[in-house]
């Protein structure tokens, strides 16, 4: 086993001022200098970036600059904002520019996760490698050498621990010799038996060796020798060339065009047969040798720093265990035996037009007062998606952290899986299980919720301030006393391939871009998107993050949620933006809070309920957004769900309460119809919201005596016929609607109808007309609304049905209404309908 510290800006940071070379580093001893090596060659320092094949030559570099140099265009309702672009130009094409003349392309820019951390290496040895600028030297310690910080150490070289052989074996004569560890059969004979050909065939198995076997047929005819046996000696070079002569000495002299002057022949060894393998499998391996590093190890890295020793969790390590009783949080080295290994089974479902997304915590996705298991939300959860409609499903809280009742946001380590849930296994299951039913699986990535804590985060990692964050203030978000990350320093792109995630929600943005955290106020003005606030570090990091997924992973889909709405976060990178697939529309489950807390209902105002959810004016792009009445901000940050507000603890309400609970239904129903259609191609739902659970979720914390009766989801209210069941069939409905009709992807509303008094909303999608009533109390016998075509209108979808909890004053013969030619809302045809109170249809 060998152990390297390196320290490597290679990939950490991409956007210091002391941008340096793609060069390998290692650290002094003696002292606190880093030195370097360039190419082999041993330097103290060097900014020069190292030249790369095919490299554009000055003239050509300029004649690319200058096509860069295009100015970007924001498609906005806004005149140009010189400020603006310029700031953008500054901020994001220049330092591009370097960077890509330092890497060769994306994938090399993102490949940090591929030599960080621990890896198995073909030669039969584990590596393992660090960055920790600030430490002497490093160690790895852990219990398969007695936490011992002597062996195994990394100092001023690479050192290798001897590799066990077993008794009886030897070592490879070839220095070369690779092992497949993860194969559970040998290529070496398996691969033989499937490429074999015999002399003769016009077209072999598979022409792996195509070459190597007409080269053999050439020296040894058709039907040479098929063993070492009997291959026999092979003559020497000079005694095989004078036996050609003699059969050609009939030949005239211009025959032999080259002839043989010097005497000195090496005598050759026969080759390989053609049918070996170079490579050999895990079966020859484990004959041969005895892991130095088991599965299921656990272990920590240990270093030497000037203010004096430390051990830490790896920073890249993928398994964890944030908090193992009476111990210290340690990583555990994942690397199970191919029968235990989790095979792929499923493809990446195909992209839908629209999204439904059901937003989890896989903790408290079970009805027990009990922590959830992958495995659990994998066999009962997965299911019951599915069969509501939805067709995304987005976890957060998957990410490791170091407090379960942090819900997630104090990420410790940030390519590991939670082990509270279960093992990176079962999550490949659940993640396959849900791509086999249709699903796709986005994970919410919470970049400025970096735990503070020393002893399994990041924070101080090797003994000094700015390892991997700000330092000062800057490193500090005050308010939820997390780190603030140097960024460029984080990859995303392992989740994409190691757990076939199919997208990423970016949680928190305004954290990110600004340093003063998005704790200001904001009034839409573009000079407040580009002033000295602003962190350009974090928006080239993005547009990178985004570059690098959407170039790679074609098909993947990034969310981005931003509370300032940042112009162009749904904007191609190439013209200036973001480039973000979808952003989340922050304002709507607001309003909704602030309506149905604060406001009166005979006071709602329909024309901010409008102007709200139809989008920010600083995104072009109203139809890539994401609408929801509420997530579970609501339900875990102190708050309360709607279900809660709306119906308060219905278990003890007596038969006088219906009235209570027929309001809360039919508001219910209406603020999930008009914000799921109204907006764009996307809208997101947190689990058990659809039914309206009646408790908000409370992780085990001091205060509640480290309780989890309220960290859990009552899906046994939904089992007995009542206001839970017929909200759940609503929402089963509403998703069909969009399932069957594609109603969120028929491009955007048009609103045509929008009125305070009455308290009417109307609108056409498509084919598809909308139309709500929120007045508490008036209902209306033939209310005109206009409509774009002429013709008959049947209703399907009523939410005053009584299978939804509603009242049924609308018989069926209602159902269908045909216009009539009057110039209503701006519109030659209307129609003439009857609008009970707080009803939609």
């Amino acid at each position: 086993m060998s152990f390297t510290l390196t320290a490597s800006p290679q990939y950490f940071p991409l956007l210091s001022n002391n941008s340096y070379p793609n060069f390998h580093f290692q650290t002094n001893p003696n002292s606190r200098n880093l030195n370097f090596q360039i190419n082999g060659d041993a330097s103290a320092s060097s900014k020069q970036p190292r030249k790369k094949q095919n490299q554009p030559s000055k003239k050509e570099e300029s004649s690319t600059s200058e096509k860069r140099n295009d100015p970007i265009v924001f498609s906005l309702d806004l005149h140009t904002h010189k400020a603006f672009l310029s700031f953008a130009w500054k901020g994001f094409e220049r330092p591009k520019e370097e960077i890509f003349e330092r890497y060769m392309n994306l994938k090399e820019l993102a490949s940090g996760h591929e030599l960080m951390g621990m890896h198995r290496n073909p030669q039969h040895r584990i590596d393992f490698m660090e960055w920790a600028p600030g430490a002497r030297y490093c160690a790895v310690v852990g219990d398969f050498n007695d936490w011992s910080p002597t062996e195994n150490s990394a100092k001023e070289v690479t050192l290798a621990m001897t590799i066990m052989l077993r008794d009886g074996e030897e070592a490879d004569d070839l220095y070369f010799q690779q092992y497949n560890y993860a194969d559970d059969y040998d290529k070496a004979f398996q691969r033989a038996n499937d490429e074999y050909w015999e002399p003769g065939e016009d077209r072999y198995v598979k022409n792996r060796f195509e070459m190597a076997s007409k080269l053999y047929e050439q020296i040894f005819g058709p039907n040479g020798p098929q063993t070492m046996e009997e291959l026999e000696d092979i003559p020497d070079a000079e005694t095989r060339y004078k036996a050609y002569k003699e059969k050609h000495k009939d030949k005239p002299p211009e025959f032999f065009r080259y002839d043989v002057i010097d005497k000195k022949f090496r005598k050759k060894k026969p080759p390989l047969a053609y049918w070996f393998e170079t490579r050999k499998g895990r079966k020859a391996w484990l004959k041969k040798y005895t892991p130095c590093l088991p599965h299921g190890s656990k272990y920590r890295v240990f270093f030497n720093t000037p203010e004096g020793p430390l051990e830490r969790v790896p920073a890249w390590a993928t398994y964890v265990l944030p908090e193992v009783e009476g111990n210290q949080p340690c990583a555990v080295h994942w690397e199970p035996p191919p029968e235990s290994s989790y095979k792929w089974r499923n493809n990446h479902p195909k992209v839908p037009k629209s999204l439904r997304i059901y937003e989890c915590h896989v903790g408290i996705s079970g009805l027990e007062p009990k922590i959830t298991s992958f495995n659990d939300f994998t066999e009962k959860s997965l299911p019951f998606i599915k069969e509501l409609g939805y067709n995304a499903v987005q976890l957060f809280g998957v990410v490791e952290h170091k407090d379960y009742f942090t819900a997630g946001y104090r990420v410790t380590n940030m390519y590991a899986v939670s082990s509270r849930y279960g093992t990176p296994e079962d999550f490949k299951r659940l993640v396959d299980e849900a791509h086999g039913l249709g699903l796709l699986v986005f994970l919410d990535i919470v970049h400025s919720y970096s735990a503070a804590d020393e002893m399994i985060g990041l924070s101080h990692f090797d003994g000094t301030n700015d390892c991997y964050f700000h330092t000062g203030k800057r490193g500090h978000q005050k308010y939820w006393g997390t780190r603030m990350f140097k960024y460029g320093d984080v990859d995303v792109l392992q989740w994409a391939e190691e757990y076939q995630i199919d997208g990423f929600h970016f949680h928190s943005l305004s954290s990110m871009i600004y340093t003063h955290n998005g704790f200001a106020t904001f009034t839409g003005e573009l000079e407040e998107y580009c002033n000295r606030y602003v962190d350009r570090d974090a928006l080239l990091y993005l547009i990178l993050a985004n570059d690098i997924l959407h170039a790679l992973h074609p098909n993947i889909i990034t969310i981005a949620e931003d509370a300032t709405y940042y112009p162009g976060l749904c904007m191609p990178t190439s013209q200036g933006g973001l480039g973000f697939d979808y952003y989340t529309n922050l304002s709507a489950s607001e309003m909704w809070l602030s309506f149905l807390d604060n406001v009166p209902d005979n006071e709602w105002k329909m024309s901010k309920i409008v102007t709200t959810l139809m989008g920010n004016k600083l995104q072009a792009d109203t139809d890539k957004m994401i609408l929801y009445a509420e997530n579970h901000h609501q339900s875990i940050s102190g708050g309360q769900s709607f279900g809660e507000i709306l119906f308060g603890n219905i278990e003890e309400h007596s038969p006088e309460a219906t009235e209570l609970l027929l309001r809360g239904s039919s508001l219910h129903k209406l603020i999930r119809l008009i914000t799921s259609t109204i907006g764009g191609r996307a809208y997101l739902n947190f689990m058990g919201n659809e039914f309206g659970h009646p408790k908000k979720v409370e992780f085990p914390t001091a205060s509640n005596n480290f309780s989890l009766e309220l960290a859990n989801r009552r899906w046994d209210l939904i089992t007995d016929k009542g206001i839970y069941s017929d909200l759940l069939s609503f929402d089963k409905d509403m998703m069909k609607l969009d399932q069957t009709e594609r109603v969120m992807s028929r491009g955007l509303p048009s609103v045509h109808h929008v009125n305070d008094d009455t308290m009417v909303i109307s609108y056409m999608r498509g084919p598809f007309l909308f139309m709500f009533n929120f007045h508490p109390t008036n209902s209306y016998e033939k209310y005109s609304v206009g409509v774009e075509e002429a013709g008959e209108y049947q209703i399907i979808l009523n939410t005053d049905e009584k299978k939804y909890g509603g009242r049924g004053i609308l018989k069926s013969e209602q159902y269908l209404q045909r216009s009539i030619r009057k110039r209503t809302d701006g519109l030659q045809d209307c129609l003439q309908v009857p609008l009970p109170s707080r009803t939609a249809q």
